[in-house]
């Protein structure tokens, strides 16, 4: 189906497949649905000026979507006589969404709206290592709690889960996570679906942290990496708008790209001298550790530094010294305008952020630096089920994902 696209409520919206305008039949309620997403109302004339289709054929398929809720009228437009014309919005709060960030140490739920509003939201401390039926079973019993509580626990329109490790996109299973065992090739869709009949989405935690940071504070940056620095390091790589996930879910991983000054530090992947190894929060921790300071992880760090502890603030500056030379690479190969620095460890501020500009503006071409930017995420620790909810949205308010409902609510009727 050709991409819709609404400059303004007076300006026809070009419909068509190739060189030829479809034909009325092979537009539906689906498609017109994405003139409504960003909840400016309309009327059902100006629908029909923006796709050129017939005023009876949009009233037909404007009543198809009030009925399912996904749009409701907003008031009445000004007229230039007569009667005024009837308006119509997108309503977000027509269904919820559960968003799950499962990290290495925690899983946050939060029930959001079809705008990624959240309703509500619940965090423990949990180890991915306690294995997927536990923590799987806490994202559903607190989605359950959230639904509950909401007064709406039918209005379910998807789940989204962001798992610390490689993710099978097609099939939502976690393929030979480095850090947590008895996951690998789990069925993380059949698990949750078998509590909460819904579609359930899953992809790793930085690719779902880029697609949240995006939506949430830079939708028009086209070409963006952000940088996961926690007890892992991973990036999430957005390129002409396009998540790219690679050919078997592991684009971004820069944890084990090799780094200079890695040399003989042995990696928790079986390799030597990954970046993950001697700039993660666990690793910058052990350096410090080694030195006689009380550092067991990144948050130790960070504290550490927040209270002017020199060693602390010298670890941070060169981790993002070594995080900055992978960068470099990055930015020769893709070309972003922005990079965000994202993860617990992003709690240190200026402190890592220094080291990483240092190296990526000295190392980078000056062509490729001149429109970049390399910001902290605005985010924070909701990048991860911001991206969840926006996943899942993305999904069930597609053309198609809007047919699926319009068939099931006139299947309910």
């Amino acid at each position: 189906m050709a991409e819709q696209r609404r400059k303004s409520h007076g300006s026809p919206v070009q419909v068509t497949q190739g060189e030829q305008p479809l034909a009325t039949g092979a537009f539906r309620a689906g498609d017109l649905f994405q003139l409504l997403r960003d909840g400016r109302p309309w009327t059902r004339a100006q629908l029909a000026m923006a796709t050129g289709l017939a005023r009876s054929t949009v009233a037909g398929k404007v009543d198809t979507l009030l009925r399912s809720g996904l749009v409701v009228p907003v008031g009445d437009a000004q007229s230039s006589g007569g009667r005024p014309a009837s308006r119509f919005a997108f309503e977000p709060q027509a269904r919820t969404v559960l968003a799950a960030d499962i990290g290495a140490s925690h899983v946050r739920v939060a029930l959001t709206d079809l705008n990624g509003g959240v309703l509500a939201e619940e965090r423990a401390e949990l180890p991915v290592a306690a294995g997927p039926e536990a923590l799987l079973g806490y994202v559903v019993d607190s989605g359950k709690r959230l639904l509950a509580e909401s007064h709406r626990p039918d209005n379910l329109a998807g789940v989204g889960i962001g798992l610390p490790g490689p993710v099978q996109h097609a099939t939502g299973r976690p393929i030979k996570p480095p850090i947590m065992p008895g996951w690998d090739g789990f069925d993380v869709v059949g698990f949750v679906q078998g509590s909460l009949p819904a579609p359930v989405l899953v992809d790793n935690d930085v690719n779902i942290m880029a697609l949240g940071e995006r939506a949430g504070f830079w939708p028009d940056v086209d070409n963006l990496l952000f940088v996961k620095v926690a007890t892992g390091i991973g990036s999430g790589v957005i390129s002409s708008g396009r998540l790219q996930r690679g050919s078997d879910g592991t684009a971004g991983d820069l944890g084990h790209v090799r780094a200079a000054r890695g040399e003989d530090t042995v990696c928790r992947c079986g390799n030597t001298g990954c970046l993950e190894a001697i700039a993660s929060g666990d690793a910058v921790a052990r350096s410090l550790a080694a030195q006689g300071l009380q550092a067991v992880t990144g948050a130790d760090v960070v504290a550490l530094a927040a209270h002017g502890n020199i060693a602390a603030i010298q670890a941070l500056r060169q981790a993002g010294r070594d995080i900055g030379e992978v960068l470099a690479t990055c930015v020769n190969l893709l070309n972003p305008s922005m990079i965000v620095i994202g993860g617990s460890m992003a709690a240190a501020g200026e402190h890592l952020m220094a080291g990483v500009r240092e190296v990526v503006y000295r190392r980078s071409p000056p062509l490729a630096t001149t429109n970049l930017r390399i910001v902290l995420s605005r985010a924070g620790d909701r990048a991860a089920t911001m991206g969840a909810s926006h996943l899942v949205c993305q999904h069930v308010l597609s053309p198609e994902g809007v047919e699926t409902e319009l068939a099931s609510v006139a299947g309910v009727g």
